[in-house]
């Protein structure tokens, strides 16, 4: 069957040439395929299967010509997340360094995103720790503990 976008002979749903896909009602035939191993050894007839043309979306090929990742959408490591943790952990220093990865002082995104989460965690826990302190002042107003 031919491609009605660019002509090319296609054998599956879709073209590998344009990436046109094929209309539903069309029979796809594999091109025949028979085991040299088997037979009289005589020759081979028929061609080997083809691999698939879309498999290099999905699959990035190891080595030297593996797929580019751009340097503002490098992965961050396990070691990397645990030191930017203990950094952001630091009283003065941490603070003001969560606030300036969070409001875009790097060009990572990932860096970026883990330090506005890092804040999220942090203004959650000061809420809990205000509306837990509220609690217990009013409570100890209710039952009548002072201080004197």
């Amino acid at each position: 069957m031919q491609c009605p976008n660019c002509g090319t002979e296609v054998t599956g749903k879709f073209c590998p040439q344009c990436g046109q896909s094929m209309p539903e009602n069309a029979s796809y035939t594999n091109p025949p395929y028979e085991d040299p191993s088997q037979g009289n050894g005589d020759s081979y007839t028929g061609s080997a299967p083809q691999p698939d043309p879309y498999a290099a979306r999905y699959y990035a090929p190891a080595g030297p010509y593996s797929v580019h990742i751009p340097p503002e959408y490098k992965p961050i490591s396990m070691w990397g997340y645990f030191g930017y943790q203990i950094l952001f952990a630091i009283p003065l220093i941490g603070f003001i360094l969560l606030l300036v990865f969070a409001l875009g002082g790097t060009r990572n995104i990932n860096l970026r995103n883990f330090a506005r989460s890092y804040f999220c965690l942090l203004i959650i826990l000061v809420i809990l720790v205000l509306v837990v302190f509220s609690l217990t002042a009013g409570f100890a107003g209710l039952s009548g503990i002072s201080g004197n």
